[in-house]
């Protein structure tokens, strides 16, 4: 599939697991990923974001996960790099260093935490947008951030030169279609929940950013693509099959799910920054189970 140049990617973006060994980041694990989904049919990839525990990631570390992100992928897809925080000089001087590693684009966050006001998140989001070197994707997930991006401050913020879509992950369908009628019609909206990738594709998303792709990458590129070539029945057979795997995968918070079910399927190790930790030995056999049932293999 291919993407235009007004938006960041159409179709499905795997948001990549950041694997780790000895408290460091396996860089060999995290190329074969890469690989894996390319190899799989993902439209894009999304480095360092919620799925790749950001939150427990030191800068140093989101820019050389970005830099060999761009230097593996080599140009075959989109890579979209995290480069969010709460606090904004933060955010601005990660994003320029984000974006000099290459990315086609960056993804930035609410700022969490702070209980900024409306103005406060707009101006947040256009302080970055004036700072990177590259076009950014607002990045709506209230249930994290304890935040919502204002329906009022989106016709601002989609009519900036530099901010080039929204990642939409309320979970919410009135909520984001409300969100693309403020922002109007050209400005790309993104599904940041896997099951609801198809409501949101009817509604006019251009995509989704997605954490079962670690697992199924071509079945949500199959998803999308069928969809847009308007064969909405194949799509809709494919979004019913996946729930259960798309559940599984948010039965706990994220990655931990998606990045147990990639290391039992020896694609990492189960390795988790503290607070996250690893899931129950029962836990890791029911997801076994399902895996097997997919037939998803390595």
């Amino acid at each position: 599939m291919q993407y235009q140049a007004n938006i960041p990617f159409r179709g499905c973006a795997t948001a990549l697991i950041t694997p780790f060994l000895h408290g460091r980041i396996d860089f060999d694990r995290f190329i074969t990923l890469i690989e894996r989904n390319l190899a799989g049919g993902a439209d894009a990839l999304v480095i360092a974001g919620t799925t790749g525990e950001a939150s427990t990631l030191s800068p140093e570390e989101q820019v050389e996960l970005c830099a060999c992100a761009v230097h593996t992928v080599h140009g075959r897809v989109p890579v979209i790099g995290g480069a969010g925080s709460n606090d904004t000089a933060h955010a601005c001087a990660l994003a320029r260093a984000v974006s000099r590693t290459g990315v086609d684009a960056l993804l930035c966050v609410t700022p969490y935490y702070n209980k900024a006001t409306p103005r406060g998140i707009a101006l947040h989001f256009e302080a970055i947008a004036e700072s990177a070197e590259k076009p950014i994707i607002l990045y709506n997930v209230p249930a994290r951030t304890g935040c919502t991006i204002p329906l009022s401050a989106y016709p601002e913020l989609a009519t900036h030169p530099n901010i080039c879509g929204v990642k939409e992950a309320s979970g919410d369908v009135g909520y984001a279609q409300r969100v693309m009628q403020a922002c109007g019609p050209g400005f790309p909206l993104y599904s940041g929940c896997d099951n609801l990738t198809l409501p949101l594709l009817a509604l006019g998303a251009q995509g989704v950013i997605s954490v079962v792709s670690n697992l199924v990458p071509g079945r949500m590129h199959a998803l999308c693509q069928a969809f847009f070539d308007g064969d909405v029945a194949t799509a809709a057979q494919l979004q019913a099959g996946l729930l259960p795997l798309m559940d599984a995968t948010m039965a706990q918070p994220n990655p931990v799910p998606v990045k147990t079910a990639c290391a039992l399927l020896g694609l990492c190790r189960d390795r988790f920054r503290l607070p996250l930790c690893s899931m129950s030995e029962q836990e890791k056999s029911a997801l076994t189970t399902l895996l097997q049932q997919y037939g998803i293999t390595q």
